[in-house]
Protein backbone atom coordinates (compact mmCIF):
# COMPACT_ATOMS: atom_id res chain seq x y z
CA UNK A 1 0.00 0.00 0.00
CA UNK A 2 1.26 3.41 -0.81
CA UNK A 3 1.65 5.89 1.92
CA UNK A 4 0.66 9.67 1.63
CA UNK A 5 4.20 11.15 0.67
CA UNK A 6 4.33 8.85 -2.05
CA UNK A 7 2.38 10.34 -4.40
CA UNK A 8 5.20 13.47 -3.85
CA UNK A 9 8.03 11.41 -3.81
CA UNK A 10 7.24 10.09 -6.86
CA UNK A 11 7.38 13.09 -8.91
CA UNK A 12 10.54 14.13 -10.60
CA UNK A 13 12.06 17.55 -9.54
CA UNK A 14 10.52 19.32 -12.64
CA UNK A 15 7.31 17.88 -11.72
CA UNK A 16 7.78 18.78 -8.11
CA UNK A 17 8.50 22.72 -9.35
CA UNK A 18 5.84 22.68 -11.42
CA UNK A 19 3.49 21.78 -8.83
CA UNK A 20 4.52 23.65 -6.41
CA UNK A 21 4.17 26.82 -8.60
CA UNK A 22 0.99 25.57 -9.87
CA UNK A 23 -0.98 25.56 -6.33
CA UNK A 24 0.78 28.89 -5.47
CA UNK A 25 -0.89 30.64 -7.41
CA UNK A 26 -4.17 28.99 -7.36
CA UNK A 27 -3.86 30.12 -3.59
CA UNK A 28 -4.19 33.19 -4.56
CA UNK A 29 -7.41 32.90 -5.71
CA UNK A 30 -8.53 31.12 -2.24
CA UNK A 31 -6.67 33.74 -0.08
CA UNK A 32 -8.75 36.11 -2.80
CA UNK A 33 -12.35 34.88 -1.15
CA UNK A 34 -10.95 34.27 2.32
CA UNK A 35 -9.22 37.20 3.27
CA UNK A 36 -11.01 40.23 1.18
CA UNK A 37 -14.32 38.69 -0.09
CA UNK A 38 -15.44 37.14 3.59
CA UNK A 39 -14.63 40.22 5.57
CA UNK A 40 -16.59 42.20 3.21
CA UNK A 41 -19.73 40.70 4.36
CA UNK A 42 -19.45 41.61 7.82
CA UNK A 43 -18.65 45.57 7.39
CA UNK A 44 -21.31 46.18 4.63
CA UNK A 45 -25.24 45.71 4.31
CA UNK A 46 -25.96 42.25 3.59
CA UNK A 47 -27.02 42.89 -0.07
CA UNK A 48 -24.07 44.79 -1.24
CA UNK A 49 -21.86 42.49 0.64
CA UNK A 50 -23.30 39.31 -0.91
CA UNK A 51 -23.23 40.69 -4.17
CA UNK A 52 -19.20 42.06 -3.96
CA UNK A 53 -18.47 38.47 -1.95
CA UNK A 54 -19.85 36.57 -6.03
CA UNK A 55 -18.06 39.31 -8.03
CA UNK A 56 -14.77 38.32 -5.93
CA UNK A 57 -15.49 34.29 -6.03
CA UNK A 58 -16.22 34.85 -9.96
CA UNK A 59 -12.90 36.62 -10.33
CA UNK A 60 -11.06 33.79 -8.05
CA UNK A 61 -12.56 31.18 -10.28
CA UNK A 62 -11.28 33.18 -13.28
CA UNK A 63 -8.11 33.45 -12.16
CA UNK A 64 -7.72 29.82 -11.06
CA UNK A 65 -8.67 28.82 -14.35
CA UNK A 66 -6.12 31.31 -16.21
CA UNK A 67 -3.21 29.79 -14.22
CA UNK A 68 -3.66 26.22 -15.39
CA UNK A 69 -4.00 27.13 -18.59
CA UNK A 70 -1.24 29.63 -19.19
CA UNK A 71 1.45 27.13 -16.84
CA UNK A 72 0.60 24.34 -19.66
CA UNK A 73 1.21 26.75 -22.51
CA UNK A 74 4.79 27.60 -20.36
CA UNK A 75 5.29 23.95 -20.44
CA UNK A 76 4.18 23.67 -24.30
CA UNK A 77 0.75 21.60 -23.57
CA UNK A 78 -1.65 23.92 -25.08
CA UNK A 79 -1.75 27.07 -26.81
CA UNK A 80 -1.24 30.39 -25.08
CA UNK A 81 -4.91 30.86 -23.68
CA UNK A 82 -5.77 34.37 -24.67
CA UNK A 83 -9.15 34.37 -24.58
CA UNK A 84 -9.15 33.65 -20.59
CA UNK A 85 -6.57 36.18 -20.21
CA UNK A 86 -8.39 39.20 -22.16
CA UNK A 87 -11.80 37.83 -19.31
CA UNK A 88 -9.30 37.81 -16.54
CA UNK A 89 -7.98 41.33 -17.56
CA UNK A 90 -11.99 42.32 -18.23
CA UNK A 91 -13.02 40.81 -14.95
CA UNK A 92 -10.29 42.40 -12.97
CA UNK A 93 -11.26 45.73 -14.70
CA UNK A 94 -14.59 45.48 -13.42
CA UNK A 95 -14.32 44.18 -9.91
CA UNK A 96 -11.56 46.78 -9.24
CA UNK A 97 -13.61 49.96 -10.58
CA UNK A 98 -16.26 48.29 -8.49
CA UNK A 99 -14.21 48.80 -5.38
CA UNK A 100 -13.48 52.14 -6.15
CA UNK A 101 -17.29 53.11 -6.61
CA UNK A 102 -18.19 51.69 -3.71
CA UNK A 103 -15.06 53.78 -2.06
CA UNK A 104 -16.27 56.87 -3.36
CA UNK A 105 -20.43 56.73 -3.33
CA UNK A 106 -20.90 53.15 -1.24
CA UNK A 107 -22.12 53.59 2.69
CA UNK A 108 -19.73 55.82 4.71
CA UNK A 109 -17.49 54.29 7.28
CA UNK A 110 -13.89 53.08 7.73
CA UNK A 111 -14.56 49.93 7.82
CA UNK A 112 -16.86 49.78 4.53
CA UNK A 113 -13.81 52.05 2.91
CA UNK A 114 -11.48 49.74 4.11
CA UNK A 115 -13.27 46.36 2.84
CA UNK A 116 -13.88 47.93 -0.88
CA UNK A 117 -10.49 49.25 -0.67
CA UNK A 118 -8.98 45.49 -0.04
CA UNK A 119 -11.09 44.25 -2.78
CA UNK A 120 -9.58 46.62 -4.71
CA UNK A 121 -5.96 46.18 -4.22
CA UNK A 122 -6.31 42.04 -4.10
CA UNK A 123 -8.47 42.04 -7.46
CA UNK A 124 -6.13 44.20 -8.73
CA UNK A 125 -2.68 42.69 -8.10
CA UNK A 126 -3.82 39.39 -8.10
CA UNK A 127 -4.68 39.48 -11.70
CA UNK A 128 -2.21 41.65 -13.10
CA UNK A 129 -0.15 38.70 -12.18
CA UNK A 130 -1.63 35.59 -12.90
CA UNK A 131 -1.98 37.29 -16.44
CA UNK A 132 1.55 38.09 -16.64
CA UNK A 133 1.80 33.88 -16.43
CA UNK A 134 0.59 33.91 -20.05
CA UNK A 135 2.82 36.86 -21.61
CA UNK A 136 6.08 35.89 -22.58
CA UNK A 137 7.48 39.38 -23.64
CA UNK A 138 9.16 41.64 -20.50
CA UNK A 139 7.69 44.89 -22.20
CA UNK A 140 4.63 43.27 -22.37
CA UNK A 141 4.14 42.63 -18.59
CA UNK A 142 5.92 46.14 -18.33
CA UNK A 143 2.90 47.56 -19.90
CA UNK A 144 0.67 45.72 -19.08
CA UNK A 145 1.10 46.74 -15.06
CA UNK A 146 1.10 50.08 -16.05
CA UNK A 147 -1.59 49.91 -18.36
CA UNK A 148 -3.55 48.81 -15.54
CA UNK A 149 -2.48 51.53 -12.81
CA UNK A 150 -3.20 54.20 -15.45
CA UNK A 151 -6.42 52.66 -15.88
CA UNK A 152 -7.42 52.61 -12.33
CA UNK A 153 -5.51 56.71 -11.56
CA UNK A 154 -7.72 57.70 -14.86
CA UNK A 155 -11.39 56.00 -13.18
CA UNK A 156 -10.37 57.78 -9.82
CA UNK A 157 -9.94 60.94 -11.39
CA UNK A 158 -12.91 60.66 -13.09
CA UNK A 159 -15.50 59.67 -10.37
CA UNK A 160 -13.49 61.74 -7.55
CA UNK A 161 -12.03 64.80 -9.58
CA UNK A 162 -8.89 64.54 -7.44
CA UNK A 163 -5.63 64.18 -8.94
CA UNK A 164 -4.07 63.63 -5.49
CA UNK A 165 -6.03 60.47 -5.06
CA UNK A 166 -5.76 59.31 -8.60
CA UNK A 167 -1.90 59.34 -8.45
CA UNK A 168 -1.76 57.75 -5.33
CA UNK A 169 -3.97 54.78 -6.48
CA UNK A 170 -1.69 54.88 -9.99
CA UNK A 171 1.22 54.34 -7.87
CA UNK A 172 -0.23 52.14 -5.41
CA UNK A 173 -1.52 49.63 -7.95
CA UNK A 174 2.01 49.65 -10.58
CA UNK A 175 3.96 48.93 -7.18
CA UNK A 176 1.57 46.00 -5.95
CA UNK A 177 0.74 44.98 -9.69
CA UNK A 178 4.86 45.23 -10.54
CA UNK A 179 5.30 43.10 -7.41
CA UNK A 180 3.10 40.15 -8.67
CA UNK A 181 4.23 40.81 -11.88
CA UNK A 182 7.55 40.21 -10.86
CA UNK A 183 6.73 36.95 -8.84
CA UNK A 184 4.88 35.66 -11.71
CA UNK A 185 7.88 36.14 -13.73
CA UNK A 186 10.57 34.62 -11.84
CA UNK A 187 8.21 31.58 -11.22
CA UNK A 188 7.68 31.42 -14.72
CA UNK A 189 11.41 31.60 -15.26
CA UNK A 190 12.35 29.29 -12.71
CA UNK A 191 9.83 26.38 -14.05
CA UNK A 192 11.38 26.49 -17.38
CA UNK A 193 14.94 26.67 -15.82
CA UNK A 194 14.43 23.53 -14.02
CA UNK A 195 13.03 22.19 -17.16
CA UNK A 196 15.81 22.82 -19.84
CA UNK A 197 18.07 21.23 -17.03
CA UNK A 198 16.50 18.20 -16.83
CA UNK A 199 16.20 17.79 -20.68
CA UNK A 200 19.98 19.03 -20.60
CA UNK A 201 20.12 15.86 -17.89
CA UNK A 202 18.71 13.65 -20.42
CA UNK A 203 20.52 14.43 -23.18
CA UNK A 204 23.70 14.16 -21.03
CA UNK A 205 22.78 10.90 -20.43
CA UNK A 206 21.84 9.87 -24.24
CA UNK A 207 25.24 11.44 -25.32
CA UNK A 208 26.74 8.79 -22.90
CA UNK A 209 25.21 6.13 -24.33
CA UNK A 210 25.37 6.92 -28.08
CA UNK A 211 29.44 7.44 -26.92
CA UNK A 212 29.51 3.49 -25.81
CA UNK A 213 27.71 2.99 -28.75
CA UNK A 214 30.41 4.44 -30.73
CA UNK A 215 33.16 2.34 -28.74
CA UNK A 216 31.54 -0.72 -29.01
CA UNK A 217 31.55 0.09 -33.03
CA UNK A 218 35.44 1.25 -32.68
CA UNK A 219 36.37 -2.24 -31.23
CA UNK A 220 33.87 -4.09 -33.40
CA UNK A 221 35.77 -2.65 -36.45
CA UNK A 222 39.53 -3.50 -34.75
CA UNK A 223 38.18 -6.77 -34.25
CA UNK A 224 36.43 -7.64 -37.68
CA UNK A 225 38.53 -5.34 -40.12
CA UNK A 226 42.08 -6.61 -39.86
CA UNK A 227 40.94 -10.25 -39.71
CA UNK A 228 38.33 -9.94 -42.51
CA UNK A 229 41.14 -8.35 -44.83
CA UNK A 230 43.75 -11.29 -43.56
CA UNK A 231 40.76 -14.12 -44.36
CA UNK A 232 40.00 -12.21 -47.69
CA UNK A 233 44.12 -12.12 -48.38
CA UNK A 234 44.45 -15.69 -47.44
CA UNK A 235 41.00 -17.30 -49.42
CA UNK A 236 42.73 -15.07 -52.57
CA UNK A 237 45.88 -16.70 -51.75
CA UNK A 238 44.24 -20.55 -51.56
CA UNK A 239 42.28 -19.98 -54.57
CA UNK A 240 45.10 -19.40 -56.77
CA UNK A 241 47.43 -22.31 -54.96
CA UNK A 242 44.38 -24.58 -55.45
CA UNK A 243 44.44 -23.83 -59.39
CA UNK A 244 47.73 -24.99 -59.64
CA UNK A 245 47.30 -27.78 -57.75
CA UNK A 246 50.26 -26.60 -54.78
CA UNK A 247 49.36 -28.27 -51.55
CA UNK A 248 49.90 -25.10 -49.42
CA UNK A 249 46.50 -24.34 -50.10
CA UNK A 250 44.92 -26.83 -47.70
CA UNK A 251 47.43 -24.76 -45.14
CA UNK A 252 45.88 -21.43 -46.32
CA UNK A 253 42.29 -22.77 -45.84
CA UNK A 254 43.03 -23.71 -41.98
CA UNK A 255 45.18 -20.42 -41.47
CA UNK A 256 41.29 -19.31 -42.84
CA UNK A 257 39.35 -21.34 -40.31
CA UNK A 258 41.48 -20.25 -37.28
CA UNK A 259 41.63 -16.67 -37.73
CA UNK A 260 37.80 -16.96 -38.46
CA UNK A 261 37.17 -18.66 -35.10
CA UNK A 262 39.26 -16.35 -33.32
CA UNK A 263 37.29 -13.49 -34.66
CA UNK A 264 34.38 -15.26 -33.82
CA UNK A 265 35.78 -15.12 -29.79
CA UNK A 266 36.86 -11.65 -30.17
CA UNK A 267 33.59 -10.33 -31.78
CA UNK A 268 31.63 -12.36 -28.35
CA UNK A 269 34.11 -10.58 -26.26
CA UNK A 270 33.18 -7.46 -27.78
CA UNK A 271 29.72 -7.64 -27.21
CA UNK A 272 29.25 -8.96 -23.92
CA UNK A 273 31.58 -5.95 -23.01
CA UNK A 274 34.67 -7.97 -21.70
CA UNK A 275 37.16 -6.95 -24.20
CA UNK A 276 40.20 -4.54 -22.69
CA UNK A 277 37.74 -3.65 -19.56
CA UNK A 278 39.36 -1.80 -16.65
CA UNK A 279 38.03 -1.29 -13.49
CA UNK A 280 40.31 1.22 -12.27
CA UNK A 281 39.48 3.74 -15.51
CA UNK A 282 35.78 3.14 -15.13
CA UNK A 283 35.27 4.26 -11.41
CA UNK A 284 37.21 7.21 -12.77
CA UNK A 285 35.18 7.40 -15.39
CA UNK A 286 32.04 7.21 -13.00
CA UNK A 287 33.43 10.07 -10.98
CA UNK A 288 33.77 11.88 -13.91
CA UNK A 289 30.81 11.53 -15.77
CA UNK A 290 28.65 12.07 -12.26
CA UNK A 291 30.42 15.50 -10.99
CA UNK A 292 29.71 16.88 -14.73
CA UNK A 293 25.90 15.97 -14.51
CA UNK A 294 26.31 17.92 -10.91
CA UNK A 295 25.63 14.91 -9.09
CA UNK A 296 28.33 14.85 -5.69
CA UNK A 297 30.12 11.78 -6.08
CA UNK A 298 32.26 9.73 -3.96
CA UNK A 299 34.36 7.09 -5.10
CA UNK A 300 36.40 4.68 -2.54
CA UNK A 301 38.66 1.65 -3.12
CA UNK A 302 40.83 0.53 -5.66
CA UNK A 303 40.90 -2.52 -8.29
CA UNK A 304 44.80 -2.87 -8.07
CA UNK A 305 45.56 -6.89 -8.23
CA UNK A 306 42.17 -8.11 -9.08
CA UNK A 307 42.54 -11.05 -11.60
CA UNK A 308 41.51 -9.10 -15.39
CA UNK A 309 38.32 -11.51 -15.41
CA UNK A 310 36.89 -9.84 -11.88
CA UNK A 311 37.76 -5.85 -13.33
CA UNK A 312 36.37 -7.13 -16.12
CA UNK A 313 32.94 -7.99 -15.18
CA UNK A 314 32.65 -4.97 -12.08
CA UNK A 315 33.92 -2.63 -14.74
CA UNK A 316 30.58 -3.67 -16.64
CA UNK A 317 28.60 -3.45 -13.85
CA UNK A 318 30.04 0.40 -12.59
CA UNK A 319 29.46 1.66 -16.30
CA UNK A 320 25.88 0.19 -16.44
CA UNK A 321 25.15 1.58 -13.14
CA UNK A 322 26.61 4.97 -13.37
CA UNK A 323 24.58 5.18 -16.87
CA UNK A 324 21.23 4.27 -15.48
CA UNK A 325 21.65 6.84 -12.38
CA UNK A 326 22.11 9.60 -14.69
CA UNK A 327 18.95 8.46 -17.10
CA UNK A 328 16.29 6.70 -14.88
CA UNK A 329 17.59 8.13 -11.53
CA UNK A 330 17.12 11.93 -9.74
CA UNK A 331 20.01 11.70 -7.80
CA UNK A 332 22.13 14.37 -6.00
CA UNK A 333 24.16 12.21 -4.58
CA UNK A 334 26.19 8.94 -5.46
CA UNK A 335 29.14 6.68 -3.91
CA UNK A 336 30.84 4.28 -5.67
CA UNK A 337 33.05 1.76 -3.16
CA UNK A 338 35.26 -1.14 -3.92
CA UNK A 339 36.24 -3.47 -1.61
CA UNK A 340 37.79 -7.44 -0.51
CA UNK A 341 35.47 -9.17 2.25
CA UNK A 342 35.91 -13.08 3.23
CA UNK A 343 37.85 -13.61 -0.37
CA UNK A 344 35.15 -11.68 -2.51
CA UNK A 345 34.89 -8.87 -4.27
CA UNK A 346 31.99 -6.20 -3.07
CA UNK A 347 31.19 -3.46 -5.13
CA UNK A 348 27.99 -0.96 -4.15
CA UNK A 349 26.80 1.93 -5.88
CA UNK A 350 24.34 3.87 -4.07
CA UNK A 351 22.32 6.73 -4.66
CA UNK A 352 19.61 9.46 -3.23
CA UNK A 353 17.39 9.12 -6.62
CA UNK A 354 15.00 6.55 -5.70
CA UNK A 355 11.90 8.99 -5.67
CA UNK A 356 9.84 7.84 -8.80
CA UNK A 357 11.54 5.13 -9.51
CA UNK A 358 10.96 1.41 -9.28
CA UNK A 359 13.47 -1.17 -8.35
CA UNK A 360 13.42 -2.75 -11.59
CA UNK A 361 14.05 0.51 -13.02
CA UNK A 362 15.00 3.35 -11.57
CA UNK A 363 18.55 4.93 -9.34
CA UNK A 364 21.31 2.80 -10.32
CA UNK A 365 20.01 -0.53 -11.37
CA UNK A 366 17.51 0.44 -14.01
CA UNK A 367 16.12 -1.18 -16.68
CA UNK A 368 18.05 0.81 -19.66
CA UNK A 369 20.74 -1.00 -21.22
CA UNK A 370 21.39 -4.25 -20.12
CA UNK A 371 19.04 -3.71 -16.86
CA UNK A 372 19.72 -5.97 -13.67
CA UNK A 373 19.09 -9.09 -15.81
CA UNK A 374 21.83 -8.32 -18.62
CA UNK A 375 24.24 -7.39 -15.30
CA UNK A 376 23.75 -10.35 -13.50
CA UNK A 377 24.01 -12.17 -16.58
CA UNK A 378 27.53 -11.17 -16.89
CA UNK A 379 28.25 -11.90 -13.06
CA UNK A 380 27.34 -15.07 -13.52
CA UNK A 381 29.82 -16.07 -15.76
CA UNK A 382 32.54 -15.74 -12.94
CA UNK A 383 30.13 -16.78 -10.10
CA UNK A 384 28.97 -13.52 -8.98
CA UNK A 385 25.65 -12.04 -7.33
CA UNK A 386 23.85 -8.63 -7.81
CA UNK A 387 21.65 -7.47 -5.24
CA UNK A 388 19.44 -4.11 -6.20
CA UNK A 389 16.61 -2.22 -4.40
CA UNK A 390 15.84 1.06 -1.97
CA UNK A 391 17.26 0.87 1.20
CA UNK A 392 14.91 3.68 3.19
CA UNK A 393 12.62 6.09 1.55
CA UNK A 394 15.10 7.31 -1.27
CA UNK A 395 18.47 5.30 -1.00
CA UNK A 396 18.87 3.14 -3.82
CA UNK A 397 21.47 0.44 -3.58
CA UNK A 398 23.16 -1.99 -5.93
CA UNK A 399 26.03 -4.34 -4.45
CA UNK A 400 27.52 -6.47 -6.98
CA UNK A 401 29.91 -9.39 -5.26
CA UNK A 402 32.49 -11.59 -7.27
CA UNK A 403 34.33 -14.48 -5.67
CA UNK A 404 37.95 -14.55 -6.38
CA UNK A 405 38.06 -18.16 -6.46
CA UNK A 406 41.82 -18.86 -4.72
CA UNK A 407 43.44 -15.93 -7.01
CA UNK A 408 46.52 -14.98 -5.54
CA UNK A 409 45.83 -10.86 -5.47
CA UNK A 410 47.00 -8.01 -3.11
CA UNK A 411 44.83 -6.42 -0.50
CA UNK A 412 42.46 -3.59 -1.93
CA UNK A 413 42.94 -0.38 -0.24
CA UNK A 414 39.53 1.34 0.63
Amino acid sequence: MRGPGTWWRGKSTPAKVETYTRWSFHFFAVMEVVSVALPVIGEMSSRLGSWLLLVVCAHAAVSALVVSRALDWVCDRREQPLRPMWALGAVTAAVAATGLAVVEYGPKGDGVDSAAGSVFGAVMFFGVGIITLGVRRRRRVCALAAGFAAGAGLFVLLISRSVFAALVIALISLLGSGIFAFIAVFSVWLLKAVYELDEARETRARLAVAEERLRFGRDLHDVMGRNLSVIALKSELAVQLARRGRAEAVEQMIEVQRIAGESQREVRDVVRGYREADLEVELAGAQGVLTAAGIESRVTGRAVGLPVEVQSALAWVVREATTNVLRHGNAGQCSVGVRVSEGRVVLTVENDGADGASDEGGGSGGSGGSGLAGLRERLAAVDGTLDAGRVGDAMFRLVAEVPLAGAAVREVTV
